[in-house]
């Protein structure tokens, strides 16, 4: 009876503190069994940044008056650190998709106020229209599939291209929900 009298206690007391359920609570109580804990902007800067930042840095030309030096994984252990980014962005597209994730923490505020959206603003985007970002983060996936391929393959020209198309994929996105007063100014 004391288990059940200090549980309902905390209950009540977790309740008092008033606010807004987290995320991730609302998502279980629709029958969601997902802990969301990360941000989408939490998930890009950690996870899909330094994993497609080392993918668009492993096979990289340099000019210089010495001449041109070519930079492309060569050992074993360099392409399995690159299968590991491969791998971390491929899933990170699930984390992106999952039911009840927040763009940003609460008080985030753009980098570039007037050119970058602020996170409401994001938040209303997918809000209006889910299945576009889905269909987004889905380009997101399949550009990471290619990569992995070439990875796989251990081919630096076929990583170049499937670096390209990630850059593509990343860009397309961005112009919707990051930035897309830069879309509309180019079309000008």
């Amino acid at each position: 009876m004391r288990l059940v009298a200090g549980a309902a206690a905390v209950v009540l007391a977790a309740g008092a503190c008033g606010g807004e359920p987290p995320a991730d609570a609302l998502a279980r109580e629709a029958g969601d069994p997902y802990r969301v804990t990360a941000t989408i902007e939490d998930i890009m800067r950690h996870m899909v940044d330094p994993a497609a930042d080392a993918i668009w840095e492993s096979v990289v030309t340099e000019v210089s008056v010495e001449g041109v030096v070519e930079h492309v994984p060569e050992t074993d252990a360099a392409w399995e650190t690159l299968r590991g980014h491969a791998l971390t962005l491929l899933e990170a597209t699930n984390l992106l998709l999952m039911p009840g994730r927040r763009v940003a923490s609460p008080g985030s505020r753009s980098e570039l106020p007037g050119v970058d959206l602020e996170p409401e603003q994001i938040e209303a985007l997918l809000a209006e229209d889910r299945a576009a970002w889905n269909v987004f983060v889905g380009g997101l996936h399949e550009s990471g599939t290619v990569v992995l391929d070439a990875v796989d393959r251990r081919d630096a020209e076929a990583l170049l291209a499937a670096g390209d198309g990630l850059d593509l994929a990343c860009e397309n996105c961005h112009l919707r929900y990051w930035y897309p007063s830069l879309d509309a100014d180019s079309t000008r």
